[in-house]
């Protein structure tokens, strides 16, 4: 498989297929919403279109990155997350990098947001589809986050090569700055287990596919049959 890795800002034009990975924390948070239930999730633009968006749908949950606010239920964070049920809930998610990153290649052909609780699933999705040529968007620090880095290399070498072993990549992403930030405090809406919870592999046994419903980026899961 030919793997490119790219930050948001040297996406110049839209791939064929695109993996946008954020680890710490949009993409952990958005499997862990599946998981707890939700249909689908709808990746705002700004805070403005995400609070508009539960203004028409109030029975919506709408997240954001940071503390809590006015209009919106949840932060994004894995650990405070695990405890809602969102049976049948639409999910409207923005964040600072991943959801960007997810829109900026919305004219892609296939769309994956991943992190490490799906990396295996992606990984299976990449090589089932036949995905010889995949763009993988670093979305975390301008293109430099390590730990999502990480997660696309290994997700990319998963792809080619099942068994490949995940310990380095894991102690890479461990290591990050994200890593450190949010085990020391130095990032708001944080729950103590967030770190440990964005590094568990293959915690879920699904993919997510972005796509454009009615201009809307939606994410929603796509079940894979577990590796023999």
């Amino acid at each position: 498989m030919d793997a490119r890795f790219v930050g948001i800002a040297e996406l110049v034009e839209a791939p064929s297929v695109a993996v946008v990975v954020d680890v710490m924390r949009a993409f952990t948070v958005a499997a862990w919403a599946f998981a707890q239930g939700a249909e689908k999730i709808v990746l705002a633009e700004s805070l403005d279109e995400a609070l508009a968006l539960k203004a028409r749908h109030p029975d919506r949950v709408a997240l954001k990155d940071g503390p809590p606010a006015p209009g919106f239920d949840m932060v994004n964070s894995p650990g405070m997350l695990r405890s809602l049920d969102l049976g049948g809930r639409t999910v409207v998610q923005k964040t600072t990098a991943g959801t960007v990153g997810a829109l900026a290649v919305r004219e892609a052909s296939l769309v994956l947001c991943a992190s490490f609780v799906v990396a295996g699933a992606t990984a299976r999705l990449l090589r089932t589809r036949g995905c010889d040529r995949v763009t993988f968007v670093v979305t975390g620090e301008d293109g430099q986050a390590d730990e999502d880095l990480a997660c696309a290399q290994y997700i990319a070498r998963q792809a080619t090569a099942d068994g490949t072993e995940a310990a380095g990549y894991l102690r890479r992403a461990a290591g990050s700055r994200a890593a450190a930030e949010l085990s020391e405090g130095a990032r708001q809406g944080v729950h103590p287990d967030d770190v440990a919870l964005c590094l568990e592999l293959d915690r879920f046994p699904f993919a997510m596919v972005a796509t454009l419903e009615d201009s809307l980026m939606v994410l929603r899961p796509c079940a894979l049959p577990s590796p023999t």
